[in-house]
């Protein structure tokens, strides 16, 4: 199991019950590929550096995870596929 810092911006037209099943969904592919979740940062809704997808804003989300790596990859393109995240990035720790 290697330690992983996963964060995503969300698309900022959703409201708080939408962003929350967005997390959670992601939570659940982690713990179904028998990853832990340690830490869940939420930042809120703040300034893009650069438009994306025509937004100027996002929700951040901030995830301290470890899971296997072969799982990373199948995490990675769940999140490529998920309509609301307009970006994401999985950094190892």
């Amino acid at each position: 199991m290697r330690e992983y810092e996963l964060v995503f911006i969300v698309h900022p037209d959703l409201d708080d019950t939408a962003l929350n099943e967005v997390v959670e969904r992601v939570k659940a592919w982690i713990t179904d590929a028998s990853g832990k979740i340690e830490k869940i940062e939420q930042w809120g809704r703040r300034k893009l550096a650069y438009p994306i997808r025509k937004q100027l804003e996002g929700h951040y989300v901030v995830m301290h995870l470890s899971m296997a790596p072969a799982n990373c990859a199948v995490l990675e393109r769940n999140l490529r596929f998920l309509e609301p995240v307009l970006r994401f990035s999985v950094i190892s720790q």
